[in-house]
């Protein structure tokens, strides 16, 4: 299970998609998602985080102002916790944005639905009602009668009758993200919600599709701030293997002169020993030829 988000409806409008079909959308509005609370299995028997929404400027009682302290935390409006696998990858203090939901992927909204005061059987249940023609006197609406029997001569508890209309937790399963806006905190989800405008709403990933959201992973500004140093304290020691590199390229180019020199002598040495032997020959042949002409006279 991934972390969720909390949500504001701002209310309906239309959409344009790519191909130029126009869906009905239901714009909510993100402000000041922070993490202000984490469960663990090991000290509360359960893994969760809690999301806080938007800034409070009233008056906390001291129970809320200790909390906030605790925690080092802003006050906010509201907040609810959401089920989370892993909490490992969460701090207190992180704020949440629209970007943890992805364009296409599917997501449930779970709100209380529109309180609509006292309702009839008709208008609650969706009753027929009575006969509208003679015979029926002022009752055309009624749920008609709802007592039993002389045993047991009540109206079991959850029997069909008026009653308050709206205002119960209401969950809309399988809405579609048509858009997500990060700059200014918008997702548009195609269809209706539960609840009023401005009412808080709780979006998660679908429950009943296989999804493989792949959320791009965003990089903290501390944790920037860490990368950096840790990049700038790494260059002097990068460049040292290349100091040690230079000065033994150039310990090499001066040996390779060195023994180049030293081939070049022994080149000419051999060259002056090669002439001196061809002319000390040269010095031999012609004294033996003066030899053998003194012989022959």
């Amino acid at each position: 299970m991934r972390l969720g988000l909390l949500a504001k409806k701002v209310g309906m409008s239309r959409f344009y998609d790519s191909a130029g079909i126009n869906h009905p959308v239901t714009i909510l509005k993100v402000d000041e998602a922070n993490i202000v609370d984490i469960k663990t299995n090991e000290k509360n028997g359960y893994s969760a985080v809690r999301l806080s929404l938007g800034k409070s400027k009233r008056k906390d009682t001291k129970s809320v102002k200790g909390f906030l302290k605790k925690q080092n935390v802003p006050a906010f409006l509201y907040s609810s916790e959401f089920r989370v696998d892993d909490t490992s990858c969460h701090k207190i203090g992180d704020k949440i944005k629209v970007s943890n939901f992805v364009e296409g992927q599917f997501v449930d909204v779970t709100s209380n639905s529109k309180g609509k005061g006292f309702a009839g059987g008709m208008k609650r249940h969706n009753f027929g009602g009575n006969r509208a023609t003679h015979g029926v006197s002022i009752s055309h609406r009624s749920h008609g009668s709802t007592g039993q029997c002389q045993d047991p001569g009540k109206v079991f508890k959850g029997k069909k009758m008026a009653g308050r209309l709206g205002n119960v937790q209401v969950t809309m399963q399988n809405l579609k993200v048509l858009k997500v806006d990060n700059n200014n905190g918008i997702i548009l989800l195609k269809g209706s919600v539960p609840g009023h405008k401005d009412s808080i709403l709780k979006i998660f990933d679908s429950v009943k599709k296989r999804q493989d959201i792949k959320v791009p992973q965003t990089v903290k500004s501390d944790e920037k701030n860490e990368i950096n140093n840790s990049v700038q304290k790494q260059k002097p020691e990068q460049n040292q293997p290349n100091q040690l590199d230079d000065s033994s390229q150039q310990q090499k180019t001066e040996k390779e002169k060195s023994n180049e020199s030293d081939e070049l002598q022994t080149t000419t040495s051999e060259s002056n020993k090669d002439s001196n032997q061809k002319s000390n020959s040269n010095e031999s042949i012609d004294t033996e030829l003066n030899k053998k002409d003194e012989v022959k006279e």
